[in-house]
């Protein structure tokens, strides 16, 4: 059980998300790793402003999530969107991080499982963000699989991304989700979502036509204590999406190297993104940012049904 008086010693909420919550408006989470880790500057600080006005311009309001200086924020100023976008002093953040950054005052950017936690705390039904993580390729062998599963397993949020991140392996994904109760819809697709590309070869659970739709699901799987989370895939535009076989080849290139340079765990998907991006000559960059705020757009209409 949370003690709410207990955290007040480590939640901040900026006055924007505050006011929000006191008027029961809606509230769209984001994380941050995706600016500090993500993305380069200054694409990262404009993507996590533009996603941000595409969710108050949605009728939503946003929660940027992150750990600077030992506080866990919910929603942040400029200032502290620059700090998370230019400082080389921020460790990505997952569950087994979590506490140990916030007791020694340390600053941290929040995975979509750390992001999970801090929405938690802040009771927001809703998160946007670009790629789920997932089971990673060979992970047969390496037992390499994504926290990000687990949390959402086991928290009430509804994650709205393209798909899981596709370094990784979508097939073995959706059957951990499976094994875990995790509904997967696709928004107006019936195939899931290959974050760089519009689908795979996999099929999602059912096929959400509207945001109401979504909610409607979310609001009932909770009401009737199915406790656990919902994973909204929403495809990338069509017209941003990219040639599978360009990207499948730039993916296969950037596990090589990573399995020749013995990168693993929470290391390896920033790896993977950053040797995908020079091999793609930054066209995945131009596609992770237009799939990101596509996903705000729906995130923040889906967050105006929920309860």
């Amino acid at each position: 059980m949370i003690n709410n008086e207990m955290l007040k010693k480590y939640v901040e909420y900026n006055d924007e998300v505050k006011d929000a919550m006191e008027k029961g408006k809606p509230i769209v989470a984001l994380e941050s790793t995706i600016i500090s880790h993500g993305m380069p500057y200054p694409q990262n600080i404009e993507t996590a402003k533009a996603c941000e006005k595409i969710i108050r311009e949605g009728g939503a309001i946003p929660a940027t999530t992150a750990i600077i200086g030992g506080k866990i924020k919910i929603g942040l100023n400029d200032e502290e969107l620059e700090f998370m976008a230019k400082s080389k002093d921020i460790i990505k953040t997952s569950r087994r991080d979590f506490a140990y950054i916030v007791s020694r005052g340390l600053n941290g950017a929040t995975t979509v499982a750390s992001t999970i936690i801090a929405s938690r705390l802040a009771g927001i039904k809703i998160f946007v963000t670009g790629g789920l993580g997932g089971v990673h390729r060979h992970a047969e062998t390496t037992f390499d699989i994504s926290r990000d599963l687990d949390e959402l397993a086991s928290n009430d949020i509804m994650i709205v991304c393209a798909g899981c991140k596709s370094i990784l392996d979508i097939g073995l994904t959706l059957e951990y989700l499976e094994t875990k109760g995790v509904p997967v819809f696709g928004y107006q697709t019936d195939y899931m979502p290959a974050f760089f590309t519009r689908k795979s070869e996999f099929k999602v659970d059912y096929n959400i036509k509207n945001p109401k739709e979504a909610a409607d699901a979310a609001n009932t799987q909770w009401n009737l204590g199915l406790q656990g989370g919902i994973l909204l895939t929403n495809p990338i535009p069509e017209e941003d999406s990219m040639d599978e076989d360009k990207i499948n080849s730039a993916i296969e290139k950037a596990l090589l190297e990573a399995e020749e340079k013995g990168i693993h765990g929470k290391e390896t998907t920033p790896f993977l993104l950053s040797k995908v991006l020079e091999v793609t000559e930054g066209k995945s960059l131009e596609a992770n940012i237009a799939l990101v705020k596509n996903n705000a757009r729906l995130g923040a209409e889906v967050a105006k049904y929920l309860y």
